[in-house]
């Protein structure tokens, strides 16, 4: 998996003070993205150990209390991205349990496959839905357009 941006302080994409993670590839291919970059899937670098070992090392960093990781794209829940971002966000509720995972998809909840669904129990909050350009509004918390849902989840307890 590549990744095309790290951000270890955001306060922009999450409630709270955290760690962005934007992952490259995208099949959505949604009109108005504003993150087209994002689309293709060799798009950045190799998310790596090393790129794993310093989130974690920021979200441990008790001199920036952060909330949690933000993960965000291209599309996070891609099949192509799970294989890599399912083993960090387990790492992150075992070793992190205080810290919360946001993560945005251009997939509704109910067209999750058994694969994608493997990400949901280690997601405190899953925003969801294709942008739709004619139902956006800037007005919106967290969401681009009209159509997308923020899902707020209990995570599980590990």
């Amino acid at each position: 998996m590549n990744y095309l941006q790290y951000y270890p302080v955001d306060i922009v994409n999450g409630e709270g003070t955290r760690c962005t993670l934007f992952v490259s590839g995208c099949t959505h291919a949604c009109r108005g993205c504003y993150n087209q970059k994002s689309w293709s899937f060799s798009s950045g670098v190799l998310f790596d150990d090393a790129m794993e070992e310093q989130i974690l090392k920021d979200l441990k960093d008790t001199r920036i209390n952060r909330q949690g990781l933000t993960l965000s794209g291209g599309d996070p829940l891609h099949p192509r991205n799970i294989e890599r971002l399912l083993p960090l966000v387990k790492r992150i509720k075992l070793e992190c349990p205080n810290k919360d995972i946001w993560c945005w998809t251009g997939y509704k909840l109910d067209e999750l496959d058994e694969y994608q669904q493997q990400m949901l129990p280690y997601i405190d909050v899953l925003i969801d839905g294709k942008f739709i350009q004619e139902l956006a509004d800037p007005a919106l918390v967290w969401r681009g357009s009209s159509n997308q849902i923020v899902h707020r989840f209990k995570a599980n307890e590990f």
